[in-house]
């Protein structure tokens, strides 16, 4: 069972849209997830356009891949990496603890979360 970065199991990140590695609506993750899709975040207009500024579209659709774009107030497994960068610009959006990944603690401390955690 994956653990949340609050020790605690991991609960969905999100159903609608269906996020996550697997799909399956969690930040979970194996060895093969090069991406480390484990910080669960509240996307804003702010934090999309940073992202689409910095090669990451996530609001256009893409059909194609069945992917409906993302839009402000959707829940999404993010990459820790685009996080992190965000941080670093100050463009950074909220995170949802209990469906944040618990192998974020090896880059992140557990302060910086909570900084930046939604008050459940």
């Amino acid at each position: 069972m994956a653990k949340n970065v609050l020790g605690g199991e991991l609960i969905p990140c999100s159903l609608d849209p269906v996020t996550g590695f697997f799909r399956n609506g969690k930040c979970d993750t194996r060895a093969d997830d090069q991406g480390m899709h484990t910080i669960c975040v509240l996307l804003t207009d702010e934090f999309l356009a940073f992202s689409k500024k910095v090669g990451n579209d996530l609001s256009t659709p893409m059909p194609e891949f069945g992917f409906a774009g993302l839009e402000a107030g959707d829940y999404w497994c993010l990459c820790l990496s685009r996080w992190i960068q965000a941080y670093e610009a100050g463009m950074a959006p909220q995170i949802r603890l209990e469906s944040t990944h618990a192998s974020v603690l090896e880059f992140l401390e557990q302060r910086t979360l909570e900084e930046f955690g939604i008050p459940v």
